[in-house]
């Protein structure tokens, strides 16, 4: 099967390709779906291998099924990696030795590719004695930039960054320092910060009351619920974060409230986890089932829907039985439980093929049906798996008056009273960036489209690019069916153009199908009023979200990208910028000088940034590093050079910091200033990223870049770190380059 699309392409081959350095491998992509379809069938009894194999190979050729990118590219290579996706770590002790025996589990997991959260609230608050020591206490926040370290470390080493979710309670004495912990530059750049509210504090809030913060039986402080809300929604206002996880509600609505308790997410906030909680995820495309799209009749196959959800659910309960886990305490969890994470993607592809319009009640009323059938199927066939396999070891009959069992229908619940349940959990929706460009560029998870059509430059052989347009899936249907005629505006909105009400009315009428919880961002326009921004929360809490992530663009994280204000639905892609040139030094430059003592050196290096200065503000235009130890000479003359480069080049060089940072040196990094650094470039990324969040210093937009555009089309386009093109979007609590297919959550 030939791909849609080169991108997607170009991501099998760079991400889920099994390509071994003996030789042989996956030649193709169907290589790829049987590859993976024979793995998962061994965990079969021999005579059924065959035909399970079959069918399941039947239900990933055709991108129906998608499962999680760690399955596709890990199953059937023998490598040393976990099939899992998500983990949330153990209870992190109140003790130093505690503590670091974490960071050496969490860095293990990372290692193996599985995103982690964990929750810092055991740790005991900044300035609380420690006995033991006669000392105060650093708190949660200091040990949080040593799993930071940690996790930028695992990912210099590696080829895929590390994703962590840090969480604290909202009742926890350094609860303010972590909210407002990311308005530093560079601080926590490898976590999501999510608070965990309480239904107290919720009442509270509305109440008008007050809310005390305190830490193991002792009030540390008392102040006004509406105070501290304010505080975490101005944070969230300017930063696009923290997120909030509602943790009672989570806990309430858990099938398996009765064995466990909640303690925090993964890194994209779908999967709720207990400690050492795992789940592997996968997604039903919805846009490959829909019959006759934009017809009158278009509509679903609901028996296929029913039929594809059988196999989802069979081929994920296979996993838990072939997979490596990074930990033993993972590894007991996950077959204790044997919870899952079925999801969809394509589902505002199938509402727009079915004459829907993304957010509106018709939409939401079509979310409900299908994930309905998911729902119910699923349930199905865990109790007829139990009644094959066995349930699993933790199930008791009382999961039957659960809120997400109570809502089943008789005949699915009658099932499940006679024979248990395979699996504790069985829903989720994760996010799926680059498994849904595989899957031919279908809108990804349960978000509506960001841009139907882009360009994205290609890099060539011979060091050139070429431009090549990216459509999404429904446009390219859509002009299948009915060549240059122009689509149905009604029908092809897009992230940028939906209220942040028509973004809530999806996620919860989604939420309602779903055990787990949904990896959604809800974008709000740059010009929102904060009152109304806020109230998106409280909203969002009534209307039964377990979770609410927002994107605004903002001055901290820039912009996402923006297309053209479109004539009609399937816009043109956008102006060509003046390309950037290098701009000729003035006779003085104005700028600073940093000292950066390097444990290893004996002498200090000295890292001077100058700027030039126009309307806006200054902006960088050069820097030397400079010191008396020679060893350094021939690569900081190099290094200086290229970024001095870059910056005379113009556009956001924010990235250039980013980048320094992430460089890790295998003979050991130090500690500088009570944090622990990398590598020596490292610390002067650190410099320039200090330097560069001055006051009056804009690393935006400078001469020769793209003129600004109005804030309704997004002013400051955020550049990829990899490569550098303002190409990246925010969806689904990740970032995603258009360009380059570069994807982190975290």
């Amino acid at each position: 099967m030939a791909f849609d699309i080169p991108l997607s392409g170009e991501i099998w081959s760079g991400k889920y390709r099994f390509k071994p350095t003996q030789g042989g491998g996956d030649a193709t992509v169907e290589d790829t779906w049987r590859r993976v379809a024979r793995a998962v069938a061994e965990a079969e009894e021999p005579e059924l291998r065959a035909p399970v194999e079959a069918e399941f190979y039947e239900a990933l050729r055709d991108h129906r099924f998608l499962p999680a990118g760690r399955i596709i590219a890990g199953a059937g290579t023998a490598r040393s990696v976990t099939l899992f996706n998500c983990f949330v770590m153990g209870v992190i002790p109140d003790d130093l030795g505690g503590i670091f025996e974490h960071v050496r589990e969490a860095a293990l997991t990372l290692q193996q590719g599985g995103g982690v959260g964990m929750d810092f609230s055991s740790i005991r608050p900044a300035g609380a004695f420690v006995s033991g020591v006669a000392a105060d206490a650093s708190g949660p926040l200091s040990f949080m930039d040593v799993w930071d370290a940690m996790c930028r470390t695992i990912m210099s080493a590696g080829q895929r960054r590390g994703a962590m979710m840090g969480c604290l309670r909202i009742d926890h004495p350094d609860i303010e320092a972590f909210i407002d912990a990311k308005r530093a530059p560079g601080r926590f750049r490898n976590f999501n910060l999510s608070v965990l509210v309480s239904d107290a504090f919720m009442a509270a809030l509305a109440g008008g009351g007050d809310w005390t913060l305190r830490f193991d039986g002792k009030v540390h402080r008392v102040l006004p619920a509406a105070d501290l809300w304010a505080r975490l929604m101005r944070a969230t206002y300017d930063c696009a974060e923290p997120g909030v996880i509602f943790i009672d509600r989570v806990n309430t609505a858990n099938n398996l409230a009765y064995c466990e308790t909640i303690l925090a997410s993964n890194p994209c906030g779908e999967q709720m986890l207990p400690p050492y909680g795992a789940c592997l995820l996968g997604s039903i495309n919805l846009a490959r089932l829909v019959r006759t799209p934009f017809a009158p009749d278009a509509a679903i196959d609901e028996e296929e829907l029913g039929a594809i959800t059988r196999t989802a659910v069979r081929l994920l309960d296979n996993v838990i039985d072939i997979s490596r886990f990074p930990l033993d305490a993972q590894a007991r969890e996950a077959a204790l439980k044997r919870r899952l994470g079925l999801g969809v993607t394509g589902l505002a592809n199938a509402l727009a093929f079915c004459g829907a319009a993304y957010g509106d009640e018709q939409a939401a009323d079509l979310t409900r049906l299908w994930l309905g059938i998911i729902k119910r199927e699923a349930y199905r066939t865990s109790a007829r798996l139990a009644a094959e396999k066995g349930p699993f070891p933790l199930y008791q009959s009382v999961m039957l008056d659960r809120p997400n069992l109570a809502s089943l229908d008789e005949e699915t619940r009658d099932l499940i009273a006679a024979h248990g349940l395979r699996n504790g959990c069985l829903t989720s929706i994760a996010p799926t960036g680059t498994t849904s460009i595989l899957a031919g560029n279908v809108s990804s998870g349960v978000e509506p489209v960001f841009a139907y059509a882009y360009s994205r430059k290609v890099r060539q052989p011979d060091g050139s690019s070429r431009e090549e347009a990216v459509e999404d899936f429904a446009l390219t249907t859509w002009k299948r069916l009915h060549g240059d005629a122009p689509p149905p505006e009604a029908l092809f909105v897009s992230a940028q153009t939906l209220t942040p009400a028509a973004h809530l009315r999806m996620q919860a009428a989604a939420q309602e199908m779903i055990d787990s919880s949904i990896s959604k961002t809800v974008n709000c326009p740059e010009d929102i009023e904060f009152g109304a921004f806020a109230d998106i929360y409280v909203e969002g809490y009534r209307l039964g979200c377990k979770g609410l992530t927002t994107y605004r663009p903002n001055a901290v994280t820039g912009s996402v990208l923006s297309v053209a204000p479109p004539a009609g639905p399937a816009p043109p892609p956008p102006p060509k910028a003046p390309e950037p040139h290098l701009a000729v030094r003035p006779a003085a430059l104005e700028g600073m000088t940093y000292k950066i003592k390097w444990p290893e050196s004996d002498h200090a290096v000295y890292v001077t940034m100058n700027d030039t200065v126009d309307g806006e503000g200054r902006r960088p235009f050069e820097i030397f590093v400079n010191s008396r130890n020679m060893d350094h000479y021939a690569w900081t003359v190099g290094l200086t050079r290229m970024i001095s480069a870059v910056f005379r080049r113009g556009g956001d060089v924010s990235f250039v910091a980013e980048e320094l940072k992430a460089v890790f040196d295998p003979r050991g990094g130090a500690w500088l200033d009570g944090r622990y650094v990398p590598s020596l470039l490292a610390a002067i990324g650190g410099v320039v990223e200090r330097h560069m969040s001055g006051p009056g210093v804009v690393p935006h937009l400078s001469e020769g870049a793209a003129p600004a555009t109005p804030a309704s089309a997004a002013s400051r386009p955020a550049c990829c770190p990899r490569c550098g093109a303002a190409a990246l979007i925010r969806k689904e609590g990740c970032d995603t380059c258009l360009d380059c297919g570069h994807s982190k959550c975290g």
